[in-house]
């Protein structure tokens, strides 16, 4: 006997509410679909999705590929075209910045870098070109996730404290003395203000100088002071060591100004004895 038909009931009071979700048929639908959704708020991947091999923009897979050849056999030599697929394995990784397990696909040869490297982060996290070109679609996308965590924000701040760059507006996570010892931060304290007592010498040099040159203004007068920037210009211009250093030429041009002045002396008291001896010969 049949078992007996049980009647549909229609409760056409309520709306029937949806039951199924519409994100699985949308990836599955291509690549690059399912690419674009999970790639939706992530910067894009330089070196862009394989295209040969399409399951390896999904997992860690090291840039590897199927490689075809022949296998040749040893009686006759009888060669029959073969395949050889990367070595895949599903694993659960542990990652310290997210605090938790992640399940992803991953070749046997990046296992093995990861555990040389010293986990999961430290080798998303590598910076050559090689291992970001290695990382591929999944790897970058992980990349990223790690980068919003506090775990790599607070590893940043670490770096630029020890490289000298302190972040304005940013809250220390530790002190100079934590990170680099307290031998080290007297030795940058004293470098520190060794330059700015080399800074207050320098501007006190500058100060004299100025000094001296409005006092020999106001000693020589105008005109002189004048033909003294002329000789420091003209100076300047001839002795190319002097060109660097003002004061060389300021104190080269009083030395050389002196001489100039004995010899218009001497031309001068030469030309009246001239006139006189072509007087006495009636010239």
């Amino acid at each position: 006997m049949h078992p007996p038909v049980r009647p549909i009931i229609h409760h056409l009071s309520q709306p029937s509410a949806r039951c199924f979700s519409t994100t699985t048929p949308a990836l599955a639908g291509s690549t690059r679909s399912a690419l674009k959704y999970f790639h939706r708020d992530v910067p894009p991947y330089p070196y862009g999705p394989s295209l040969l091999y399409k399951q390896s923009n999904f997992g860690l897979y090291g840039g590897a590929r199927p490689q075809f050849g022949n296998k040749v056999s040893e009686r006759n030599e009888i060669k029959t075209r073969r395949k050889w697929v990367p070595n895949i394995h599903e694993k659960r990784l542990w990652s310290a910045a997210m605090n938790r397990y992640v399940r992803v696909k991953v070749q046997a040869r990046v296992l093995r870098t990861i555990d040389k490297e010293g986990g999961l982060d430290e080798y998303l996290m590598g910076d050559s070109h090689a291992r970001i070109k290695e990382l591929g679609m999944k790897g970058w996308r992980m990349r990223w996730r790690l980068m919003q965590t506090g775990w790599w924000k607070e590893r940043v701040k670490r770096r630029r404290i020890e490289l000298g760059l302190r972040p304005e507006g940013v809250e220390m996570v530790l002190s100079d003395a934590e990170l680099l010892g307290e031998e080290e931060v007297d030795e940058v304290e004293q470098a520190k203000d060794e330059e700015k007592r080399e800074e207050g010498r320098e501007e006190k040099r500058e100060e004299g100088r100025e000094e001296e040159r409005e006092e020999e203004r106001e000693d020589n007068g105008p005109e002189e002071v004048r033909n003294m920037d002329e000789e420091t210009d003209r100076v300047v211009e001839s002795d190319p060591q002097t060109r660097t250093d003002p004061q060389m030429a300021h104190e080269s041009a009083q030395t050389e100004a002196p001489i100039q002045e004995t010899q218009e002396q001497r031309e001068g008291a030469a030309k009246p004895r001239r006139s006189i001896w072509r007087r006495l010969l009636g010239r």
